[in-house]
């Protein structure tokens, strides 16, 4: 029998965290399609740990535990950090999904001079997730044109 190994991750993962992180759980598998994928509670059904994954990719959702982590929400909406998730496509019916289960689009889906096209959206504690999808190979010399800026570096 071969077991699992719970905490076999890929390199960066990402800990988002919430006032009322069971919520956060729920919400996050109806509106973004995550999967929970290990929740640690104490005796009391207190949550002391949980991940998600999506894709080959998790995040940690967890709760205000330390006086150095917060959720927007404890903060006036501040975010410090926004979460970006490559989707392989789907991205509008992503954005309807996440729209029809309560959030808050802060940017609907648009297609970006660098070939992507990605939407922003806010959930219920404050958190900015942007979705992005490749939908086009743009070689760096026209994303310069396009943009007016200039890039070092190009990852296409």
């Amino acid at each position: 029998m071969t077991v699992s190994d719970p905490f076999k991750h890929s390199t960066l993962g990402s800990g988002v965290f919430y006032k009322d992180p069971r919520a956060a759980l729920a919400w996050l598998e109806a509106a973004f399609g995550f999967e929970p994928s290990m929740v640690v509670s104490d005796a009391n059904r207190k949550l002391v740990h949980a991940e998600m994954r999506f894709g080959d990719c998790y995040i940690i959702v967890d709760s205000e535990w330390a006086d150095y982590v917060a959720s927007p929400a404890s903060v006036s909406g501040k975010n410090t950090q926004s979460v970006y998730v490559r989707l392989k496509d789907g991205l509008d019916a992503h954005c309807e999904q996440a729209r029809a289960a309560g959030a808050k689009i802060v940017q609907e889906p648009t297609d970006r001079f660098y070939g992507e096209r990605q939407y922003r959206a806010r959930d219920p504690e404050g958190h900015v997730w942007t979705f992005t999808q490749t939908i086009r190979s743009v070689p760096r010399e026209e994303a310069e044109r396009l943009s007016g800026l200039r890039i070092e570096g190009w990852h296409r």
